[in-house]
């Protein structure tokens, strides 16, 4: 199998960059829940329309792109895969919003975002592709704790029920470890076919899986340009762009470090809360920010050690 011209790049000596790249598509992701907020609160949308458009979206621009540079040989070795990868995408923003639809969005989305950084440690000290030390127990430390800060805020479960708050959690644990699986396998898709061609599949694929909710619910398009001028954002920005630099970090990073650089998305959206709807940030958010960030760069002091050590 033959890599694309931008695999061939050695992971660690562009790890910074990476490391810039995965934290730029947290942001993008962090612009989108915001606007997420709006469809929902102004306009009514349900959270399964706008993960649908939002995603076809994508998949129109990124093959308009990408689409003439696909290569068929090597993406029909890789087919299995990335439909796994595709599916597994969809399924846990899916999940993600079963979550929030039946417990509110602080829980699911503490769980969605902590748990993953976790997860990925966890399978990479156990296949030996890190070593727990103390800088790493620091950064996952400063990194799930100031998320906790910047999201608690948000309010518990409310009046969810016994059977309600069980579905809500076990909607959120499945988002968790769907993320996390599609965090490992994203960066060998993104090494085997390009992180343009592998964000465009992928793309694809989740716009797929979405498209079968018409089964359940039909799907509507909005007729202002106010939300119409949202859904593109969404799509060509969070959907397209952001999944373009997250594949492209993927593959030149570890999914430890790929989980926690994407934690800026919650601080981006409460930041902009703060700046464009006038919403307060507390001391205890200020203070997750500061953990976050500083988590951040603790991160990129250790990367950048790593490439710098002698290979043997």
């Amino acid at each position: 199998m033959t890599p694309s011209p931008d695999a061939t790049l050695a992971a660690p000596s562009h790890s910074g960059v990476a490391l810039i790249a995965a934290c730029s598509a947290g942001f993008l992701w962090g612009t989108g829940a915001l606007v997420v907020n709006i469809l929902i609160a102004r306009y009514g949308f349900a959270p399964g329309d706008i993960s649908f458009w939002r995603f076809a979206v994508g998949a129109v621009f990124l093959c308009l792109i990408f689409g003439h540079r696909l290569h068929l040989p090597t993406l029909r070795t890789l087919l299995l895969p990335v439909l796994l990868a595709g599916t597994t995408m969809a399924g846990y923003v899916l999940c993600w919003f079963l979550g929030i639809e039946r417990i509110g969005a602080a829980i699911p989305t503490l769980i969605a975002l902590c748990l993953p950084p976790v997860f990925s440690t966890l399978i990479a000290l156990a296949c030996r592709q890190e070593r727990l030390d103390l800088a790493l127990t620091a950064i996952l430390s400063a990194a799930l704790g100031g998320t906790v800060l910047i999201v608690a805020r948000h309010g518990g479960v409310g009046a969810a029920g016994q059977g309600d708050l069980l579905i809500g959690l076990l909607c959120s644990v499945a988002s968790a470890l769907l993320y996390t699986g599609f965090t490992l396998v994203s960066g060998r898709l993104s090494t085997a076919l390009g992180a343009g061609q592998a964000a465009t599949c992928l793309t694809v694929v989740a716009a797929l899986v979405m498209a079968l909710s018409t089964l359940v619910r039909p799907l509507h398009w909005p007729s202002g340009i106010p939300p119409q001028a949202w859904f593109l954002y969404l799509g060509v920005v969070t959907a397209a762009l952001a999944l373009l630099v997250f594949s492209w970090g993927a593959a030149r990073l570890t999914p430890t470090a790929l989980t926690v650089a994407t934690l800026i998305e919650p601080l981006t959206a409460v930041l902009l809360s703060a700046l464009l709807l006038g919403q307060q940030l507390d001391a205890s958010q200020w203070a997750g920010g500061v953990l976050l960030l500083l988590s951040i760069w603790g991160l990129g002091r250790r990367l950048a050690r790593a490439a710098a050590a002698p290979r043997g």
